[in-house]
């Protein structure tokens, strides 16, 4: 494929992006509805005679090949899909799919592992389906990020594109997404139609729920995959979710974002295998009941200004109160992760007024609308001092959540695109203003 055609490819997929979000917020279905002609993918199923705890992790179990879609559109595009062993948040084997797409440029010496924020309950909106072809509500974004992806791929990149939620769509939980994105790297080299080997070096780069998957990718790097650590160059993030406990009290009745707080304790009682509706009262009952298999798309704004304590009886008004609530997000909190051995780059808005969140409640302070500036000064003020030299903090004082996006992305490649020529990494070590106390939440007593 020559430079003409992939210019061509590139404008085909931003006119596919444009046409197929109109075509799709003409005809959406009903949140968390299916379009008409979804049917259940058997690739997506592990269906071998051999149990997947015989197969180690990364090891394929299904491969195809198709044209890759945009909104249903099929673009020139091939990308190649794989189901591969991995593991889950309880540790257990487990089953995902990743995809990738091959660089026109690209000659297997570079690699960006794009970790998407579809932020969804339901599998079937991760970005694999979107790229086979499949329409929904809540792989609008899936679809949509095509447009991010595709400089990438006329720089040269070749392309994994992991779901990392799994495929029970584990939304929030981190080392999930961690395992779920460092297994889809050993998948992609495992296979011989990628192009991807033991020499290719790779780049993570993910924005809000792609970065819960991108910092938790390279933190366990180094214990679960140490082999895929060597080939990191670094890793690329903004609008980071580091202590969800600290972001559950900074949404709360906020105009749009709250609606995070139902999808957080769904997808934590999903991964870790816990029950929190005997802490819910009707109503939280009934936004859980609603959202059990929507998207963000399903969820901003539609109960403005709602709280913790309008979801939980009166006796749990403090989040705190319920022990396995208390135990599942200490799980997820990055700032009891260990620290990346590769250098990494961090961006995040701190205008959460502009999304509609007010809040600056004590010891936890603003942030972008729902992600907390102070986790990520205290992050990355952390990995500075455990080691990690390598570590550019940026913070947007005028950017809120959607808004920081299109301004960090261009300067996080760039940053990426010095990581893989060998330029030494910029650091902030020593500039990065004070942060939040990352430490675990203590339970408290239910009165």
């Amino acid at each position: 494929m020559n430079r003409r055609t992939t210019a061509l490819l590139s404008t085909a997929i931003a006119t596919a992006v444009v046409v197929g979000t109109a075509s799709t917020a003409a005809a959406a279905p009903a949140a968390g509805g299916r379009a008409a002609t979804a049917t259940p993918d058997p690739f997506y199923r592990y269906d071998g005679g051999k149990p997947l705890s015989s197969y180690q992790p990364g090891d394929v179990l299904k491969k195809r090949t198709l044209n890759y879609h945009v909104f249903g559109i099929p673009t020139p595009l091939k990308a190649i899909q794989l189901l591969y062993r991995t593991t889950d948040a309880q540790g257990r084997p487990s089953a995902n799919v990743t995809t990738v797409v091959r660089s026109p440029h690209g000659d297997g010496s570079k690699a960006v592992s794009y970790q998407s924020f579809y932020d969804s309950l339901d599998p079937e909106d991760g970005p694999s389906r979107a790229i086979a072809g499949d329409i929904s509500l809540g792989g609008v974004i899936a679809n949509a990020e095509s447009v991010i992806m595709a400089p990438l791929l006329l720089k040269g990149y070749d392309l994994v594109i992991p779901d990392i939620e799994g495929q029970n769509a584990d939304f929030a939980a981190g080392p999930e997404y961690g395992t779920n994105t460092l297994d889809s790297i050993r998948a992609g080299i495992r296979t011989e139609e990628t192009g991807l080997h033991a020499g290719t070096r790779f780049g993570l780069f993910g924005y809000s729920g792609g970065a819960i998957a991108t910092n938790w990718t390279s933190a366990l790097a180094p214990a679960y995959a140490p082999e895929v650590n060597k080939q990191l160059v670094g890793f690329a993030e903004g609008g980071l979710l580091v202590a969800p406990a600290h972001n559950l009290k900074y949404v709360d009745g906020a105009l749009a974002w709250n609606g995070v707080i139902p999808m957080a304790l769904i997808g934590v009682s999903r991964s870790y295998g816990i029950d929190l509706t005997p802490y819910l009262s009707a109503k939280g009952l009934a936004v859980v009941k609603d959202l059990e298999r929507g998207s963000i798309v399903d969820a901003l704004g539609r109960h403005p200004g709602m709280t913790w304590k309008d979801m939980a009886k009166p006796e749990y008004k403090d989040p705190n109160s319920v022990p396995t609530f208390v135990a599942a997000v200490n799980k997820i909190n990055l700032g009891q992760a260990a620290t990346p051995t590769v250098p990494g780059f961090i961006g995040q808005g701190n205008a959460g007024w502009l999304e509609g969140t007010f809040n600056n409640p004590p010891g936890i302070g603003t942030g972008d609308g729902v992600m907390v500036a102070g986790d990520a000064r205290a992050l990355a003020r952390q990995y500075c001092a455990t080691g990690n030299n390598s570590i550019k903090y940026e913070q947007y004082g005028l950017l809120s959540h959607v808004g920081a996006m299109p301004y960090w992305a261009p300067r996080a490649m760039a940053w990426l695109d010095d990581r893989f020529e060998g330029r030494t990494a910029p650091t902030s070590c020593g500039r990065i203003p004070a942060g939040n106390s990352l430490e675990p939440e203590k339970p408290t007593v239910a009165q």
